[in-house]
Protein backbone atom coordinates (compact mmCIF):
# COMPACT_ATOMS: atom_id res chain seq x y z
CA UNK A 1 0.00 0.00 0.00
CA UNK A 2 2.91 2.37 0.74
CA UNK A 3 4.61 1.69 -2.16
CA UNK A 4 1.20 2.45 -4.61
CA UNK A 5 0.95 6.14 -2.11
CA UNK A 6 4.66 6.64 -3.02
CA UNK A 7 4.36 6.32 -6.79
CA UNK A 8 1.19 7.94 -7.01
CA UNK A 9 2.55 11.10 -5.37
CA UNK A 10 5.43 10.44 -8.11
CA UNK A 11 3.06 10.46 -11.04
CA UNK A 12 1.86 13.74 -9.79
CA UNK A 13 4.98 15.71 -9.12
CA UNK A 14 5.94 14.58 -12.62
CA UNK A 15 2.80 15.62 -14.03
CA UNK A 16 3.42 18.73 -12.16
CA UNK A 17 6.44 19.62 -13.73
CA UNK A 18 5.83 18.36 -17.13
CA UNK A 19 2.93 20.98 -17.44
CA UNK A 20 5.02 23.89 -15.71
CA UNK A 21 7.78 23.16 -18.21
CA UNK A 22 5.18 23.15 -21.33
CA UNK A 23 3.66 26.34 -19.71
CA UNK A 24 7.08 27.82 -19.79
CA UNK A 25 8.02 26.77 -23.24
CA UNK A 26 4.94 27.65 -24.19
CA UNK A 27 4.84 31.74 -22.97
CA UNK A 28 8.56 31.66 -24.59
CA UNK A 29 7.16 31.09 -27.80
CA UNK A 30 4.67 33.90 -27.24
CA UNK A 31 7.44 36.07 -26.29
CA UNK A 32 9.52 35.65 -29.23
CA UNK A 33 6.43 36.04 -31.27
CA UNK A 34 5.65 39.20 -29.67
CA UNK A 35 9.01 40.26 -30.28
CA UNK A 36 8.74 40.04 -33.90
CA UNK A 37 5.72 41.65 -33.86
CA UNK A 38 7.42 44.78 -31.88
CA UNK A 39 9.87 45.23 -34.47
CA UNK A 40 7.88 45.38 -37.56
CA UNK A 41 8.52 42.09 -38.82
CA UNK A 42 6.25 42.15 -42.20
CA UNK A 43 3.71 39.67 -43.70
CA UNK A 44 4.11 41.09 -46.85
CA UNK A 45 5.72 43.99 -48.32
CA UNK A 46 2.81 43.89 -51.29
CA UNK A 47 1.49 47.65 -49.53
CA UNK A 48 4.64 49.02 -49.28
CA UNK A 49 5.32 48.17 -53.23
CA UNK A 50 2.13 49.79 -54.66
CA UNK A 51 2.83 52.83 -52.51
CA UNK A 52 6.79 53.20 -53.94
CA UNK A 53 6.52 52.03 -57.39
CA UNK A 54 4.13 54.96 -58.97
CA UNK A 55 7.37 57.00 -58.65
CA UNK A 56 10.25 54.78 -59.97
CA UNK A 57 11.08 55.33 -63.21
CA UNK A 58 12.67 53.39 -66.21
CA UNK A 59 15.34 55.70 -68.16
CA UNK A 60 16.90 54.51 -71.33
CA UNK A 61 19.84 56.46 -73.40
CA UNK A 62 20.69 56.95 -76.53
CA UNK A 63 24.41 57.45 -77.67
CA UNK A 64 25.59 58.02 -80.98
CA UNK A 65 28.87 56.64 -82.22
CA UNK A 66 30.74 56.81 -85.60
CA UNK A 67 30.89 53.91 -87.36
CA UNK A 68 33.93 53.39 -89.96
CA UNK A 69 32.89 52.59 -93.55
CA UNK A 70 34.30 49.10 -94.98
CA UNK A 71 37.63 50.08 -97.18
CA UNK A 72 36.38 48.79 -100.35
CA UNK A 73 39.92 49.42 -102.20
CA UNK A 74 41.65 46.55 -99.81
CA UNK A 75 39.83 44.11 -101.90
CA UNK A 76 38.33 45.87 -105.45
CA UNK A 77 41.22 48.13 -105.87
CA UNK A 78 41.04 51.80 -106.02
CA UNK A 79 38.13 52.28 -108.51
CA UNK A 80 35.64 52.05 -105.33
CA UNK A 81 37.67 54.01 -102.34
CA UNK A 82 36.55 53.91 -99.27
CA UNK A 83 32.73 54.22 -98.10
CA UNK A 84 31.69 57.15 -95.79
CA UNK A 85 31.57 56.80 -92.03
CA UNK A 86 27.71 55.88 -90.81
CA UNK A 87 26.29 56.85 -87.63
CA UNK A 88 24.93 54.10 -84.96
CA UNK A 89 22.98 54.81 -81.97
CA UNK A 90 23.81 52.82 -78.82
CA UNK A 91 21.14 52.27 -75.87
CA UNK A 92 21.53 51.59 -72.58
CA UNK A 93 18.92 51.33 -69.74
CA UNK A 94 18.79 52.42 -65.90
CA UNK A 95 16.77 53.27 -63.26
CA UNK A 96 15.59 56.37 -61.21
CA UNK A 97 12.81 57.95 -59.05
CA UNK A 98 10.99 61.26 -59.23
CA UNK A 99 11.70 63.52 -56.07
CA UNK A 100 9.69 66.82 -56.36
CA UNK A 101 6.62 67.21 -58.27
CA UNK A 102 8.73 69.60 -60.75
CA UNK A 103 9.89 66.49 -62.13
CA UNK A 104 13.58 66.04 -60.81
CA UNK A 105 14.66 62.71 -60.87
CA UNK A 106 17.78 61.18 -59.01
CA UNK A 107 19.61 58.51 -60.95
CA UNK A 108 23.13 57.56 -61.26
CA UNK A 109 25.57 59.53 -63.23
CA UNK A 110 26.62 56.41 -65.60
CA UNK A 111 23.35 56.16 -66.17
CA UNK A 112 23.54 59.18 -68.13
CA UNK A 113 26.60 60.32 -68.89
CA UNK A 114 27.52 60.90 -72.09
CA UNK A 115 23.69 60.31 -73.63
CA UNK A 116 23.00 62.12 -76.30
CA UNK A 117 18.89 61.45 -75.67
CA UNK A 118 17.10 60.26 -72.22
CA UNK A 119 13.82 59.23 -72.18
CA UNK A 120 12.30 58.42 -68.83
CA UNK A 121 9.10 55.88 -68.73
CA UNK A 122 6.76 55.77 -65.66
CA UNK A 123 5.00 53.17 -64.03
CA UNK A 124 1.77 54.03 -65.43
CA UNK A 125 2.84 54.17 -68.95
CA UNK A 126 3.35 57.80 -69.32
CA UNK A 127 6.76 58.73 -71.52
CA UNK A 128 8.98 61.89 -71.34
CA UNK A 129 12.37 63.08 -72.73
CA UNK A 130 14.32 64.37 -70.06
CA UNK A 131 17.25 66.41 -70.03
CA UNK A 132 20.45 67.13 -67.62
CA UNK A 133 20.40 69.36 -64.88
CA UNK A 134 23.82 68.57 -63.27
CA UNK A 135 26.17 65.61 -62.47
CA UNK A 136 28.71 64.28 -59.94
CA UNK A 137 31.14 61.72 -60.99
CA UNK A 138 32.75 61.57 -57.48
CA UNK A 139 29.66 60.44 -55.92
CA UNK A 140 28.22 58.56 -59.53
CA UNK A 141 24.77 60.62 -58.48
CA UNK A 142 22.89 62.99 -61.24
CA UNK A 143 20.00 64.79 -60.98
CA UNK A 144 17.77 65.00 -64.17
CA UNK A 145 14.33 66.77 -65.09
CA UNK A 146 10.88 65.78 -66.83
CA UNK A 147 8.52 68.40 -68.26
CA UNK A 148 5.09 67.44 -67.05
CA UNK A 149 1.55 69.46 -67.89
CA UNK A 150 0.24 67.48 -65.14
CA UNK A 151 1.63 68.66 -61.49
CA UNK A 152 0.08 65.24 -60.45
CA UNK A 153 3.51 63.51 -60.59
CA UNK A 154 4.25 60.95 -57.80
CA UNK A 155 7.64 61.24 -55.74
CA UNK A 156 9.69 59.85 -53.68
CA UNK A 157 10.86 61.60 -50.39
CA UNK A 158 15.04 60.85 -49.06
CA UNK A 159 14.99 59.81 -45.92
CA UNK A 160 17.96 59.27 -43.21
CA UNK A 161 19.89 56.77 -43.75
CA UNK A 162 21.96 57.35 -40.66
CA UNK A 163 19.36 55.82 -38.72
CA UNK A 164 19.69 52.80 -40.94
CA UNK A 165 20.94 49.52 -38.71
CA UNK A 166 22.39 46.37 -39.92
CA UNK A 167 19.26 43.96 -40.26
CA UNK A 168 16.91 46.28 -40.77
CA UNK A 169 14.37 45.81 -43.79
CA UNK A 170 14.83 47.45 -47.11
CA UNK A 171 13.17 46.76 -50.55
CA UNK A 172 15.33 47.53 -54.00
CA UNK A 173 12.96 49.18 -57.10
CA UNK A 174 14.87 49.56 -60.92
CA UNK A 175 14.83 47.73 -64.11
CA UNK A 176 17.24 45.08 -64.28
CA UNK A 177 17.79 43.51 -67.38
CA UNK A 178 14.96 45.67 -69.36
CA UNK A 179 12.54 44.39 -67.15
CA UNK A 180 10.30 47.65 -65.56
CA UNK A 181 9.59 47.91 -61.96
CA UNK A 182 10.88 44.61 -60.69
CA UNK A 183 11.14 44.76 -56.76
CA UNK A 184 13.17 42.90 -54.85
CA UNK A 185 13.80 42.51 -50.92
CA UNK A 186 16.62 42.42 -48.57
CA UNK A 187 18.23 43.79 -45.37
CA UNK A 188 21.24 46.52 -45.11
CA UNK A 189 24.17 43.98 -44.57
CA UNK A 190 26.73 46.65 -43.89
CA UNK A 191 27.13 50.13 -43.83
CA UNK A 192 30.25 52.69 -44.39
CA UNK A 193 31.45 50.13 -46.71
CA UNK A 194 34.78 51.17 -48.55
CA UNK A 195 34.94 49.63 -52.37
CA UNK A 196 37.45 51.89 -54.10
CA UNK A 197 34.89 53.57 -56.38
CA UNK A 198 36.54 57.30 -55.48
CA UNK A 199 37.12 59.42 -52.81
CA UNK A 200 33.67 59.37 -51.27
CA UNK A 201 32.76 56.00 -50.92
CA UNK A 202 30.73 55.22 -48.03
CA UNK A 203 28.32 52.34 -49.37
CA UNK A 204 25.06 50.59 -48.03
CA UNK A 205 25.52 47.26 -48.59
CA UNK A 206 22.17 44.77 -49.05
CA UNK A 207 21.82 41.69 -49.82
CA UNK A 208 18.37 42.94 -52.02
CA UNK A 209 18.98 41.38 -55.28
CA UNK A 210 20.43 44.69 -57.41
CA UNK A 211 21.41 43.43 -61.38
CA UNK A 212 22.52 45.64 -64.51
CA UNK A 213 19.58 48.18 -64.92
CA UNK A 214 18.91 48.78 -61.37
CA UNK A 215 21.13 51.69 -61.41
CA UNK A 216 20.02 54.50 -60.15
CA UNK A 217 16.93 52.79 -58.22
CA UNK A 218 15.74 53.49 -55.12
CA UNK A 219 16.33 51.45 -52.28
CA UNK A 220 13.59 52.18 -49.39
CA UNK A 221 12.51 51.49 -45.69
CA UNK A 222 9.46 49.94 -44.48
CA UNK A 223 7.92 53.75 -44.17
CA UNK A 224 8.59 54.30 -48.35
CA UNK A 225 11.76 56.44 -47.50
CA UNK A 226 14.89 56.44 -49.81
CA UNK A 227 17.42 55.89 -47.57
CA UNK A 228 20.17 54.74 -50.67
CA UNK A 229 20.50 54.86 -54.07
CA UNK A 230 21.52 51.46 -56.10
CA UNK A 231 25.00 51.91 -57.85
CA UNK A 232 26.94 49.26 -57.62
CA UNK A 233 27.55 45.50 -57.40
CA UNK A 234 30.31 42.81 -57.30
CA UNK A 235 29.61 40.32 -60.46
CA UNK A 236 31.21 37.48 -59.19
CA UNK A 237 29.07 37.95 -55.93
CA UNK A 238 25.33 37.06 -54.98
CA UNK A 239 23.95 38.65 -52.29
CA UNK A 240 26.28 41.76 -52.81
CA UNK A 241 24.84 45.19 -53.57
CA UNK A 242 25.85 48.78 -53.16
CA UNK A 243 23.86 51.73 -52.54
CA UNK A 244 24.77 55.73 -51.81
CA UNK A 245 23.32 56.86 -48.73
CA UNK A 246 20.57 58.97 -48.91
CA UNK A 247 22.13 61.59 -46.34
CA UNK A 248 25.03 61.89 -48.87
CA UNK A 249 22.11 62.52 -52.23
CA UNK A 250 20.48 65.12 -50.18
CA UNK A 251 23.12 67.88 -50.08
CA UNK A 252 24.61 66.61 -53.71
CA UNK A 253 21.05 67.09 -55.05
CA UNK A 254 20.44 70.97 -53.06
CA UNK A 255 23.63 71.72 -55.46
CA UNK A 256 22.71 70.29 -58.63
CA UNK A 257 19.63 71.90 -58.64
CA UNK A 258 21.63 75.35 -57.63
CA UNK A 259 24.92 75.61 -59.64
CA UNK A 260 24.52 72.59 -61.96
CA UNK A 261 27.76 70.84 -60.18
CA UNK A 262 29.05 70.40 -56.72
CA UNK A 263 31.42 72.43 -54.90
CA UNK A 264 33.80 71.10 -52.70
CA UNK A 265 36.22 72.16 -49.95
CA UNK A 266 39.43 71.32 -50.31
CA UNK A 267 43.04 71.74 -47.82
CA UNK A 268 45.63 70.69 -49.95
CA UNK A 269 47.03 67.43 -48.37
CA UNK A 270 47.19 63.51 -49.17
CA UNK A 271 46.63 61.28 -46.53
CA UNK A 272 46.45 57.80 -45.62
CA UNK A 273 45.29 54.93 -43.16
CA UNK A 274 46.87 54.18 -40.02
CA UNK A 275 48.06 51.11 -39.17
CA UNK A 276 49.00 49.39 -35.59
CA UNK A 277 52.36 49.35 -36.86
CA UNK A 278 52.26 52.95 -37.43
CA UNK A 279 51.03 53.68 -34.69
CA UNK A 280 53.78 52.18 -32.76
CA UNK A 281 56.33 54.18 -34.92
CA UNK A 282 54.83 57.37 -34.88
CA UNK A 283 54.45 56.96 -30.84
CA UNK A 284 50.26 57.25 -31.05
CA UNK A 285 47.92 55.50 -28.46
CA UNK A 286 45.96 53.92 -30.97
CA UNK A 287 45.13 53.95 -34.73
CA UNK A 288 42.70 56.76 -35.06
CA UNK A 289 42.68 59.64 -37.09
CA UNK A 290 44.24 60.29 -40.76
CA UNK A 291 48.15 60.44 -41.33
CA UNK A 292 48.84 63.13 -43.76
CA UNK A 293 51.65 61.51 -46.01
CA UNK A 294 52.27 64.73 -48.43
CA UNK A 295 51.37 68.39 -48.12
CA UNK A 296 50.64 70.54 -51.13
CA UNK A 297 52.78 73.66 -51.78
CA UNK A 298 50.83 76.56 -51.53
CA UNK A 299 47.66 75.70 -50.77
CA UNK A 300 45.53 75.85 -47.37
CA UNK A 301 47.20 73.11 -45.26
CA UNK A 302 50.43 74.60 -45.85
CA UNK A 303 49.62 77.85 -45.55
CA UNK A 304 48.05 76.60 -41.99
CA UNK A 305 51.50 74.98 -40.73
CA UNK A 306 50.18 71.09 -41.41
CA UNK A 307 53.24 69.28 -41.98
CA UNK A 308 54.23 65.61 -43.26
CA UNK A 309 53.58 63.10 -40.58
CA UNK A 310 50.70 64.87 -38.70
CA UNK A 311 47.55 63.28 -37.59
CA UNK A 312 44.22 65.08 -38.25
CA UNK A 313 42.21 63.31 -35.21
CA UNK A 314 39.48 66.60 -36.08
CA UNK A 315 38.61 68.48 -37.99
CA UNK A 316 35.89 71.85 -37.70
CA UNK A 317 34.86 70.05 -34.17
CA UNK A 318 34.26 66.91 -35.35
CA UNK A 319 36.44 63.60 -34.30
CA UNK A 320 38.34 62.06 -37.48
CA UNK A 321 38.19 58.49 -36.11
CA UNK A 322 39.18 57.01 -39.90
CA UNK A 323 41.05 58.02 -42.80
CA UNK A 324 37.67 58.17 -45.25
CA UNK A 325 36.02 60.50 -42.47
CA UNK A 326 38.57 63.73 -43.47
CA UNK A 327 37.30 63.91 -47.09
CA UNK A 328 33.40 63.83 -46.69
CA UNK A 329 34.49 66.65 -43.56
CA UNK A 330 36.38 68.74 -45.59
CA UNK A 331 34.01 68.57 -48.74
CA UNK A 332 31.14 69.63 -47.09
CA UNK A 333 32.81 72.52 -45.19
CA UNK A 334 32.10 75.98 -47.04
CA UNK A 335 34.61 77.51 -49.31
CA UNK A 336 36.54 80.20 -47.62
CA UNK A 337 35.52 79.63 -44.06
CA UNK A 338 38.00 79.38 -41.06
CA UNK A 339 38.01 76.08 -39.32
CA UNK A 340 40.15 74.67 -36.31
CA UNK A 341 42.06 71.44 -36.92
CA UNK A 342 43.75 68.95 -34.55
CA UNK A 343 46.80 67.37 -35.16
CA UNK A 344 49.36 65.17 -32.97
CA UNK A 345 52.75 65.89 -34.07
CA UNK A 346 55.71 64.03 -32.06
CA UNK A 347 52.86 62.80 -29.42
CA UNK A 348 51.61 66.34 -28.73
CA UNK A 349 48.34 68.09 -29.49
CA UNK A 350 48.39 71.55 -31.80
CA UNK A 351 45.55 73.17 -32.77
CA UNK A 352 45.89 75.00 -36.31
CA UNK A 353 43.46 77.27 -38.06
CA UNK A 354 42.77 76.47 -41.85
CA UNK A 355 41.03 78.51 -44.35
CA UNK A 356 38.84 76.34 -46.97
CA UNK A 357 39.86 76.47 -50.78
CA UNK A 358 37.88 75.23 -53.13
CA UNK A 359 38.44 71.68 -55.05
CA UNK A 360 39.27 72.29 -58.56
CA UNK A 361 37.40 69.63 -60.83
CA UNK A 362 38.84 67.31 -62.91
CA UNK A 363 37.92 66.08 -66.39
CA UNK A 364 37.39 62.63 -64.71
CA UNK A 365 37.28 61.51 -61.42
CA UNK A 366 38.57 58.34 -60.07
CA UNK A 367 36.37 55.56 -60.53
CA UNK A 368 34.35 57.64 -63.92
CA UNK A 369 33.81 56.00 -66.99
CA UNK A 370 34.00 57.50 -70.47
CA UNK A 371 32.62 56.75 -73.77
CA UNK A 372 35.43 57.34 -76.48
CA UNK A 373 32.68 57.67 -79.41
CA UNK A 374 35.28 58.19 -82.47
CA UNK A 375 36.95 55.11 -81.52
CA UNK A 376 34.08 53.09 -80.36
CA UNK A 377 35.18 52.33 -77.17
CA UNK A 378 33.76 52.84 -73.17
CA UNK A 379 36.66 53.45 -70.72
CA UNK A 380 37.11 53.19 -66.84
CA UNK A 381 39.56 53.97 -64.34
CA UNK A 382 41.01 51.35 -62.86
CA UNK A 383 39.24 50.26 -59.75
CA UNK A 384 39.56 47.39 -57.14
CA UNK A 385 35.99 46.61 -57.79
CA UNK A 386 36.93 46.65 -61.84
CA UNK A 387 40.23 44.54 -61.27
CA UNK A 388 38.33 41.89 -59.21
CA UNK A 389 35.32 41.72 -62.49
CA UNK A 390 37.82 41.49 -65.29
CA UNK A 391 40.70 39.23 -63.19
CA UNK A 392 43.57 42.39 -64.42
CA UNK A 393 46.24 43.46 -62.20
CA UNK A 394 47.38 46.69 -63.20
CA UNK A 395 46.82 50.19 -60.72
CA UNK A 396 47.22 52.28 -63.48
CA UNK A 397 46.31 52.98 -67.02
CA UNK A 398 42.35 52.94 -69.09
CA UNK A 399 40.14 49.99 -68.37
CA UNK A 400 38.21 49.15 -71.76
CA UNK A 401 34.99 47.72 -70.51
CA UNK A 402 33.32 47.95 -74.00
CA UNK A 403 34.29 47.88 -77.39
CA UNK A 404 31.35 48.73 -80.41
CA UNK A 405 30.70 46.43 -82.89
CA UNK A 406 31.99 47.45 -86.44
CA UNK A 407 34.47 50.64 -84.71
CA UNK A 408 37.46 51.33 -85.22
CA UNK A 409 38.14 49.77 -81.91
CA UNK A 410 37.00 46.49 -82.69
CA UNK A 411 38.88 46.85 -86.06
CA UNK A 412 42.30 47.25 -84.50
CA UNK A 413 41.48 44.17 -82.34
CA UNK A 414 40.68 45.93 -79.02
CA UNK A 415 38.92 44.04 -76.35
CA UNK A 416 36.76 44.51 -73.36
CA UNK A 417 39.50 43.62 -70.02
CA UNK A 418 42.00 45.33 -72.55
CA UNK A 419 44.27 48.24 -70.44
CA UNK A 420 45.57 50.80 -72.31
CA UNK A 421 49.00 52.07 -71.11
CA UNK A 422 50.13 54.78 -73.57
CA UNK A 423 48.19 56.77 -76.46
CA UNK A 424 51.15 57.66 -78.82
CA UNK A 425 54.17 56.83 -76.67
CA UNK A 426 52.73 59.03 -74.05
CA UNK A 427 52.03 57.41 -70.43
CA UNK A 428 48.35 56.58 -69.35
CA UNK A 429 46.87 56.40 -66.06
CA UNK A 430 43.87 57.42 -65.90
CA UNK A 431 41.23 58.94 -67.96
CA UNK A 432 42.20 62.61 -67.51
CA UNK A 433 45.55 61.53 -69.01
CA UNK A 434 43.66 59.68 -71.67
CA UNK A 435 41.68 62.51 -72.90
CA UNK A 436 44.61 64.54 -72.81
CA UNK A 437 46.70 62.43 -74.95
CA UNK A 438 43.65 61.66 -77.59
CA UNK A 439 43.25 65.72 -77.50
CA UNK A 440 46.49 65.53 -79.44
CA UNK A 441 45.79 63.15 -81.96
CA UNK A 442 45.86 64.30 -85.74
CA UNK A 443 43.21 62.55 -87.76
CA UNK A 444 45.11 61.78 -90.46
CA UNK A 445 47.88 59.83 -88.67
CA UNK A 446 47.84 56.28 -86.90
CA UNK A 447 46.72 56.13 -83.22
CA UNK A 448 49.18 54.17 -81.19
CA UNK A 449 48.05 52.12 -77.85
CA UNK A 450 50.24 50.44 -75.67
CA UNK A 451 47.95 47.51 -74.47
CA UNK A 452 48.29 45.17 -71.83
CA UNK A 453 46.39 42.14 -71.90
CA UNK A 454 46.52 38.77 -69.36
CA UNK A 455 50.30 39.99 -68.85
CA UNK A 456 51.15 40.67 -72.40
CA UNK A 457 52.05 44.02 -73.44
CA UNK A 458 51.78 44.93 -77.17
CA UNK A 459 51.28 48.03 -79.63
CA UNK A 460 48.12 48.37 -81.37
CA UNK A 461 47.59 50.92 -84.53
CA UNK A 462 44.22 52.40 -85.01
CA UNK A 463 43.80 54.51 -88.40
CA UNK A 464 40.95 57.05 -88.41
CA UNK A 465 40.49 56.99 -92.51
Amino acid sequence: MKQKKTAAFTAVVLLAAITALFALATSGCEKIETSYKTVGFPKSFAELAEKVNPAVVNISTETTVRVPGTPFSEFFGPFFGRMPDREMKQQSLGSGFIIDKDGFILTNNHVVAGADEIKVKLADGRQYKAKVIGRDPKTDLALIKISSLFKNLPTLPLGDSGKMRVGDWVLAIGNPFGLGHTVTQGIISATGRIIGSGPYDNFLQTDAPINPGNSGGPLVNLTGEVIGINSAIIASGQGIGFAIPSNMAKEIVSQLKKKGKVIRGWIGVSIQAITPDMAEAFGLKNDKGALVGEVLPNGPAAAAGVKRGDVIIAFNGKTINRMSDLPFTVAETPVGQTVPITVIRNGKKLTLHIKIAEMAEKSAAPGATAASKDLGLTLSNITPRLRSQFGITDASGVLVTDVLRGSLAEEAGIEPGDVIKEVNRQPVKDISDYEAALAKWEKNKPLLLLIKRKGQTFFLSIQAS
